[in-house]
């Protein structure tokens, strides 16, 4: 097995991507809008997924937060509210928001599930700040720590009682970054006292299955590498004062926050300290030079893959998505429009 999760070009595996995937034995996959088309679709190949690697249990991850980032969508998938809306109801009724939270991923595991999906790249643990890039946004559970700490916490309960193993991130914050990682690295210039807020949801949630990194650099950490790259911040900082010992993975090694070509950006993030390679695009070319670039897995890295993988065996929720979605939204009615015609991404 190498410690790659990878990408698909599209909605149905490539007899090349079989070929390939067959003889590097990737740890898991990630999809994409263009690997969904339709729920039947989308079982198939994740089916396929499956019988290729020969593990019943294979990580198969999406990007499934909810408003704007959401890889099933309407109208074969109900529309999920962003963070913010959580953060709203929290401003009314803690414990409220916090429950909705729950039943929020309970739901969205139950979707996932059906489509042979068992881990969602949630929650988010950044810390809102105010002026910041909009990358995070609305996405966020907050701008208050233990709010965002509280609510993390049961969206990782919620989707393990459906079934599906959380990721938190992106560690160690990307909350006060000006910049997207998508699109350029941020440089975040806040002292070391500063960003004890944004650790302090992680430190909270220590114990998550999962995580993942964060392409920002932090000058009072590492002048000199972004969060991904740095055995500084991974060692110190995300082991030593976070105190995470869960499997670790990058985020998306294709993007343009990073520099120089995949195979360097994939040994120079497992030798800081990364546990796992994500790389997304789907194209093969990529893939190859990034499949190139590392040896097998870690015991170690297969030992937190196993430990994470471990935490939702035997995990079946009794309750049908429309029970779980009707009483979230009696929780959320003060502030979730779900007016015919309304907007998901406003939620």
């Amino acid at each position: 097995m190498t410690p790659l999760f990878l990408g698909l070009s599209g909605p149905v595996l490539t007899d090349d991507e079989r070929a390939f995937f067959a003889s590097i034995d990737p740890a898991g996959f990630v999809l994409f809008r263009r690997n969904v088309e339709d729920p039947s679709q989308l079982r198939a190949l994740t089916d396929s997924l499956r019988d290729l690697s020969g593990r019943a249990g294979l990580p198969i991850m999406v990007d499934q937060e909810g408003g704007r980032v959401a890889r099933m969508q309407p109208p074969h998938w109900p529309a999920f509210p962003k963070g913010e809306a959580f953060d709203r109801l929290y401003d009314i009724a803690p414990i409220t928001a916090i429950e909705a939270s729950r039943l929020n991923a309970m739901a969205l595991a139950a979707i996932l599930r059906d489509a042979g999906i068992n881990i969602d790249l949630l929650p988010l643990l950044d810390v809102r700040q105010p002026g910041a890039h909009d990358i995070i946004g609305d996405r966020a559970l907050g701008a208050d720590p233990v709010r965002v700490a509280a609510m993390g916490r049961a969206v990782i309960e919620g989707l393990a009682a459906g079934g599906v193993v959380g990721v938190v991130k992106h560690m160690p914050g990307h909350g006060r970054a000006m910049a997207d990682s998508h699109v350029e690295l941020p440089v975040v210039d806040a002292d070391i006292h500063a960003l004890e807020t944004d650790l302090a949801p992680f430190i909270a949630l220590k114990g998550a299955p999962m995580a993942m990194t964060a392409h920002v650099v932090y000058r009072a950490w590492d002048a000199d590498h972004c969060a991904t790259l740095s055995p500084t911040v991974i060692g110190d900082v995300i082991r030593g004062r976070i105190g995470f010992d869960g499997l670790l993975m990058t985020d998306d090694l294709g993007m343009h926050a990073l520099s120089g070509d995949f195979g360097t950006r994939a040994e120079q993030a497992l030798a800081a300290g990364c546990d796992i390679i994500l790389h997304c695009s789907g194209k093969l070319e990529e893939m190859e030079a990034v499949a190139g670039a590392v040896g097998p897995i870690s015991d170690v890295a297969k030992s937190r893959l196993d430990r994470a993988m471990a935490t939702i065996e035997g995990a079946i929720s009794s309750r049908s998505l429309a029970d779980l979605m009707a009483e979230r939204d009696a929780m959320m009615a003060p502030v979730l429009d779900t007016a015919v015609g309304a907007d998901p991404t406003n939620y």
